[in-house]
Formats: structure tokens, C-alpha cells, sequence
């Protein structure tokens, strides 16, 4: 971990390696029992339906010459896992300069892209506690400053922000698709404005949803609960 005063060494990425090094982010701090993660495992987690946007089909080429990409820029390493099949980590914390707050902030924005800062606050909130939009505010700004975070819509409700870290030809395309976003509902009158307090709910709610899945998943099957369900 660093601090942001660190000097940061990022350069733009292409969208696989943005999925990678995102997928790498998040898997350190959610399942950190998983982590370092094998190629498989990272082709698992950059193709999975949840917490992704868009939904890829990666395959272990991709992934390796991913990874083989972010270790030359000095984003990821490669670690011998005991005599076993080589591991990843990132190195994201030095590569961008940043804070673990800041880096639960990036790794969302990699895996998703452009989003509403409402939405951001609670998805990033399952890596790092980030108690509302109040606590978001200095760690945008922050990321702004260093230009890891761009401004896709002006400040205030409804604003909409992405990683710095696009390849040049995609920032205009992403600043278009914002700007058509935000004046969606004003073209709508019927439409209800989207607020940041709406998309954060909807967040929080997909979040507690996965949440409730996982833990589903561990309990045991209670005998004959089968059959009675198909009775």
C-alpha cells in the first residue's frame, strides 16, 4: 500500500488489460483467500455475469498476454506459487500512486467504466468502507488531480466519472455516451430524474443480492428438502 504523494508509473490500457488488472483489484480485497490467482481463476473473474460491464468471453490467450503486457509496464507480477502453477498479484497500489480507498474507487471503474458517482460509492464500498457520497468527494478529487479519474458530466447530482486510464480514442466516445445519458431524462419529460441517491440504492441492492447468493451457496441441504420442493 502507498500513499498518494507516491510517484505513480500508469500509462493507458487496452480493455483487456483494464479487465485484468481490475479483476486482480477486486479479488485481493474481496477473496483475499483466492488471491494470488492463478490465469484460470482471473479468466473465471473477468468473465463472470456480476459486477461487469461489458460481459466478456475471454479466453486463457487473452488473459496471458494480458498479464504478460502489465508485468512489462510493472502493474502485475508473476510469483512461484510453491513449486505449483504460476500466480498474479497486482501492483496497483505502486503503479498508481494510490490509496486503498482510492484503489477500491479504480478497481470498480475498471471493471465497469463510466458510472454515476452514487453507483460507484456503494459498489466500491463492498471492497473498502466509504461511508457516503460526503466520504467519495476528496477521494474524486484526488483522483482527478493526478488524472486517474476524468469528469464525464459537470459536478452534481447524477455525475458521471471514469478511469483516466482509456487508450486516447476512447475518451471522447465515453464523454458522448455520458452527455447523452445525463440529457436522457430531460429529453423525457415524463422521465423522473436519475439522482445519485436512486443509483446508489440500486448498487447497494445488487450488492446485498450477491451477497445473499454466496451465502446461500455455503449452506447445507437439509434432507428431503428436495423432495418436499417437489412435492
Amino acid at each position: 500500500m502507498t500513499s498518494p504523494d507516491s510517484p505513480a508509473r500508469f500509462r493507458p490500457l487496452d480493455p483487456n488489460q483494464r479487465r485484468v488488472l481490475g479483476v486482480l483489484i477486486e479479488k485481493a480485497m474481496t477473496t483475499p483467500a483466492g488471491y494470488p490467482m492463478t490465469v484460470n481463476a482471473i479468466v473465471t473473474g473477468c468473465n463472470q455475469k456480476n459486477n461487469r460491464d461489458p460481459i466478456t468471453t475471454l479466453d486463457d490467450i487473452d488473459v496471458g498476454n494480458a498479464l504478460v503486457e502489465l508485468a512489462e509496464m510493472g502493474a502485475v507480477a508473476e510469483i512461484d506459487w510453491m513449486g505449483r502453477s504460476s500466480k498474479y498479484k497486482h501492483k496497483a497500489y505502486e503503479w498508481l500512486g494510490v490509496t486503498k480507498a482510492e484503489l477500491a474507487v479504480m478497481g470498480e471503474l475498471l471493471l465497469r467504466g463510466a458510472q454515476q458517482l452514487g453507483e460507484l460509492r456503494a459498489r466500491a464500498d463492498r471492497m473498502e468502507a466509504i461511508a457516503d457520497l460526503a466520504a467519495l468527494k476528496p477521494i474524486v478529487e484526488g483522483l482527478v488531480a493526478r488524472g486517474l479519474m476524468i469528469e464525464l458530466t459537470p459536478p452534481g447530482r447524477g455525475q458521471m466519472v471514469t478511469h483516466g486510464l482509456g487508450l486516447p480514442g476512447e475518451v471522447p466516445a465515453m464523454s458522448d455516451h455520458a452527455a447523452e445519458h445525463a440529457a436522457a431524462p430531460v429529453a423525457r419529460a415524463a422521465a423522473p430524474a436519475a439522482t445519485d441517491e436512486v443509483a446508489e440504492l440500486r448498487a447497494e441492492l445488487a450488492r446485498l443480492t450477491e451477497r445473499v447468493a454466496r451465502l446461500e451457496a455455503r449452506l447445507p441441504v437439509e434432507p428431503g428438502e428436495d423432495s418436499g420442493a417437489r412435492g
